[in-house]
């Protein structure tokens, strides 16, 4: 299966984040896009607030240059960390009265987080869910997987 760089690049970041414990919502550096961006915190100029999928003046301008940040546009960002924030249990955009989950640094959460955010990049690429194990578990009639096993 081809696998667009940008993807595994992004699913590598991810992963590494979620598994040294640098993975954040809350922080625009920590969180998925943050570090999808090298934990750069300038993507968040393109927007007025931190998991909103509108984009400002900066946002729109960098969108209608065509400009791409680690292969990503500034409105597929803004979606990305959107998607990542409401799996974590945010109300969107992120401010001081929204709904936030009671701990930010839940392993279980991070995941379902991180889950959606992965599944939503192979949309993205158009890509088989690589976070999909179902086919694993199809068999036939006589209970024989349809699909193998093969590491």
């Amino acid at each position: 299966m081809y696998t667009p760089k940008r993807l595994e690049q992004a699913i590598t970041k991810l992963y590494t984040a979620f598994h040294t414990d640098m993975l954040h919502p809350e922080c625009c550096k920590s969180c998925a896009v943050g570090n999808i961006l090298n934990n750069s915190e300038a993507w968040k100029h393109l927007s007025d607030a931190h998991g909103s999928v509108l984009l400002n003046y900066i946002g729109k301008v960098h969108q209608g240059l065509g400009r791409r940040f680690n292969g990503y546009t500034p409105q597929e960002l803004l979606q990305i960390e959107a998607v990542f924030l409401k799996a974590c249990g945010y109300s969107l955009p992120l401010n001081h009265k929204g709904v936030k989950p009671s701990n930010p640094n839940d392993k279980e959460l991070l995941f379902e987080g991180l889950s959606k955010t992965i599944s939503y990049l192979c949309m993205l690429d158009g890509v088989t869910n690589v976070m999909d194990y179902s086919k694993l578990f199809e068999f036939k009639e006589d209970h024989a997987p349809v699909h193998e096993l093969a590491f």
